[in-house]
Parts: structure tokens; C-alpha cells; sequence
């Protein structure tokens, strides 16, 4: 796998993550403590995903060089009848 879509996979990822966590955090059998728990570990997570949007930006942001041309010098006969 290429960087971004190494980045790509880590940020759908993390959004799924968060996404199930929300569905969880409303669960009501959880305790004080566990819903505690799962709202540090969402700000973690958020902090992550921010930090994989702004590498992903700052890497799209960046130029491509252009691909190296090679102009070889053409093999030429002169041909004499």
C-alpha cells in the first residue's frame, strides 16, 4: 500500500470508531466510569483523526514533480544510393 491510501484506510477507520462509540455512549446499561472512559478515549481518537486529515492535506497540498523526460539522441544513417 502507497502513504495515502495507508491514510485513507486509517481515517475510515477512525471515523467508524467514532461513529460505533457515539451508538455506544447512549447505551444505558453503561456505568459512570465506562462512559467516562469511552468519551477519553473519543477525544483520543478525534485528536488522531485530526492529526491523519492534516498530514493527508499537507501531503495533497505538496506538488507533484513532473516525470523526468528523457530526450535520447536519435540514431540517424545516412543512406547514399
Amino acid at each position: 500500500m502507497q502513504q495515502p491510501e495507508i491514510f485513507d484506510s486509517d481515517i475510515r477507520a477512525l471515523q467508524q470508531w467514532l461513529r460505533s462509540a457515539w451508538q455506544r455512549l447512549g447505551d444505558p446499561s453503561l456505568t459512570t466510569y465506562s462512559r467516562r472512559e469511552l468519551r477519553n478515549q473519543m477525544k483520543q481518537c478525534s485528536a488522531d483523526l485530526r492529526a491523519h486529515l492534516q498530514r493527508l492535506a499537507e501531503q495533497r497540498a505538496q506538488p507533484v514533480p513532473p516525470p523526468a523526460t528523457i530526450v535520447a539522441k536519435p540514431d540517424l544513417r545516412i543512406l547514399s544510393w
